[in-house]
């Protein structure tokens, strides 16, 4: 007797539409359009073949949703750009319809096609992705998203500036937020700082008021000394474990003291310290955290320099910026000369790109065998803003500003540099690789340094500049969260920053649904700019929050029970922790062990289907018949041919 055969695929007789693109140019400059739609009309299922300058505009995705509607197409395939820009897009135009949103197929003729093609080769290629996306998208069953319901609590980790600002905003919204920060305080590298570039606001002001409305919202738990020791879970549902501590040693010993002889209270604002909101208690506490989204906010640190880099430790004289910001808040004396540690200040060098634009090859690798090739945009302006609040109180201190580029972005950064070169700051610009040399000077005078560079803007003349300072103006790079980044299977990015999913549509997300970024550990930013993404991360957190729920789109594995005979290779193979499982199941009044999804987990990946024996598990809206389908047809050339009339 034949065994009955399950239905899993739709019928046959599915109406497929196809709708391509010309992308203003884009793909038709190198793709006969025209022709890809001839082909298209000719490929099985097929009901209608159109094109449009741009399909994305709202008239071309009422066209669609009209064809939808009528009943002329129940399957859709749009060619156009990648799908990464515009697949959401016609999903919901389909949901609009009536439709349900997965019966429909992406091809990609613009990064696929036309910008990598030109002629019968371009328009060839073309036709055949549109022909697979035809023969996958005859093939597609209407499918239902994941509903995951949510913790209404979000977990902030860092309490620099973004973590503050992103707690307050989500605090503000009535949703409740805990707040981690590994060290003893709040404010981050902000509270190190004594005003801010380019209008000079007072840091500690920025701080006290951003401090005390977080310490004082009945939404927001704040727990400082305490770090992420362990995390599992997913969108909605994540569980961390976190540890607390008192701190210990000398890494907090010299803040801890100045806030002891300020004789101001635990709750306040010290300059160069932060704000430690409470007494630390003795010993180890561990705790557990749920949360439906997790905000990282983990910062950044200042460059530091290798010993003997621009006479880095090698001189005395030779400091970071960083480091002069806090000699010139403890500045000796009011007159007309800069004296820091008791010396006179007679002429400073400040020199850019420290830490910063590194080229493999000329610069020297970090002791973690890397290079900071970035920019890191914050380093012209703060520079800029010292050597003018330096020019404007001790004005018989000379400034000569060493720099390969400068890059004052922004509202009023470009001013910073005019008014530089008002106030009489001296500028040599520098080429890559021939950065200058800091020495000790061996001409007898009283400036102990020497600068030596070749100036491009003299045409390449060798200078020599005595003098007595030398500042370096640092780069950030991001703090060292590798055991976050291994517990949280984050992405980081080549610069060792955190890695979001798109720069433009989704700048604060990442691959891992429900984690969000705030701030510095995504690039180097200034304080404007960490604000704005905190209050971007925060409302992404918010439309997680505030729901209830969260619909996760279902492109993950499904088992066949009827197939499935427990043998656990799918279990090994298998990339997300939790995703798959053997459970014990009754089947026909015995107890087996299956394969069981949880969908939340779930990568689609697809990993599972090449190690199954019995080709018992399948990824939905990817399944093994329908790549087979998209195969046949790219192979094919039979809708290539005309059909012979009559």
């Amino acid at each position: 007797m034949a065994k009955k055969k399950k239905k899993t695929e739709p019928a046959p007789e599915a109406k497929v539409g196809v709708y391509v693109c010309h992308c203003g140019g884009n793909i038709s400059d190198a793709v006969e359009v025209d022709q890809v739609c001839q082909h298209a009309r000719r490929v099985p299922g097929v009901v209608v073949a159109r094109d449009n300058m741009f399909l994305c505009s709202d008239p071309c995705q009422e066209m669609i949703i009209e064809d939808l509607k009528s009943g002329l197409v129940d399957r859709v395939v749009v060619a156009s750009c990648s799908p990464s820009l515009h697949e959401a897009t016609f999903r919901r135009a389909l949901a609009r319809a009536g439709a349900n949103p997965y019966v429909y197929e992406h091809a990609n003729l613009r990064e696929q096609v036309s910008w990598v093609h030109h002629g019968a080769a371009a328009t060839e290629k073309a036709s055949r992705l549109v022909a697979a996306a035809a023969a996958k998208a005859r093939l597609l069953r209407p499918l239902e998203s994941i509903r995951v319901e949510v913790q209404r609590q979000a977990v902030v980790i860092g309490g620099g500036v973004a973590g503050l600002k992103a707690a307050l905003e989500l605090g503000e919204r009535g949703l409740a937020v805990v707040l981690v920060e590994k060290s003893p305080f709040l404010g981050g590298q902000v509270a190190q700082l004594q005003r801010l570039a380019p209008f000079g606001e007072t840091a500690a002001e920025v701080i006290s008021e951003l401090t005390g409305a977080v310490l004082k919202h009945p939404a927001i738990t704040v727990h400082t000394c305490a770090e992420v020791e362990d995390f599992a879970g997913y969108i909605g549902n994540f569980k961390i474990k976190v540890v607390r501590q008192s701190p210990a040693g000398a890494v907090y010993a010299d803040r801890l003291a100045r806030l002891s002889r300020s004789g101001r209270g635990l709750g306040e604002y010290v300059p160069f310290v932060g704000v430690m909101p409470a007494a630390i208690p003795e010993g180890r506490e561990e705790f557990d955290l749920e949360a439906g989204a997790i905000v990282l906010a983990t910062g950044f640190r200042p460059y530091q320099p290798r010993a003997g880099e621009y006479g880095y430790r090698d001189f005395p004289e030779v400091v970071t910026l960083p480091e002069l910001i806090r000699q010139l808040a403890a500045a000796e004396g009011a007159g007309d000369t800069l004296v820091l540690n008791g010396r006179l200040i007679r002429q400073a060098a400040l020199i850019h790109c420290v830490g910063s634009r590194q080229i493999p090859g000329v610069h020297a690798e970090n002791e973690g065998g890397y290079l900071n090739e970035y920019c890191s945009r914050t380093c012209c302006s703060a520079t800029l803003y010292a050597a003018n609040q330096i020019r404007e109180q001790y004005p018989k201190t000379r400034i000569f500003d060493f720099y390969r580029d400068i890059r004052t972005y922004g509202r009023g950064q470009e001013e910073l540099y005019t008014e530089a070169a008002r106030n009489g700051t001296l500028f040599f610009r520098f080429e890559a690789g021939e950065e200058p040399q800091v020495s000790r000077n061996p001409h007898r005078t009283s400036n102990p340094l020497l600068v030596k560079v070749r100036d491009v803007l003299t045409f390449g003349e060798e200078l020599e500049v005595p003098v007595d300072l030398v500042v370096l103006a640092v780069g950030q790079e991001p703090n060292d969260i590798a055991h976050l980044v291994e517990n949280l299977k984050i992405p980081v990015g080549a610069d060792r920053f955190l890695q979001e999913v798109h720069p433009k549509l989704r700048p604060v997300e990442v691959s891992v649904a429900g984690i969000l970024l705030a701030g510095t550990c995504q690039a180097p930013f200034d304080v404007g700019e960490t604000c704005a993404a905190a209050g971007a991360a925060a409302v992404k957190a918010a439309a997680i929050l505030t729901r209830g729920y969260v619909e996760l789109d279902p492109f993950v594995a499904e088992v066949d029970l009827s197939r499935c005979v427990g043998t656990g290779a799918c279990v090994e193979a298998c990339l997300a922790e939790g995703a798959l499982a053997l459970v014990n199941l009754e089947v026909e009044g015995q107890m087996v062990r299956r394969a069981q999804v949880n969908p939340a987990l779930c990568l689609g990946c697809g990993a599972c289907v090449a190690v199954c024996p019995e080709n018992a598990i399948n990824v939905q809206g990817w399944t093994l018949k329908q790549y087979e389908a998209m195969v046949d047809m790219i192979v094919s050339d039979e809708y290539l041919e005309e059909r012979a009339e009559g």
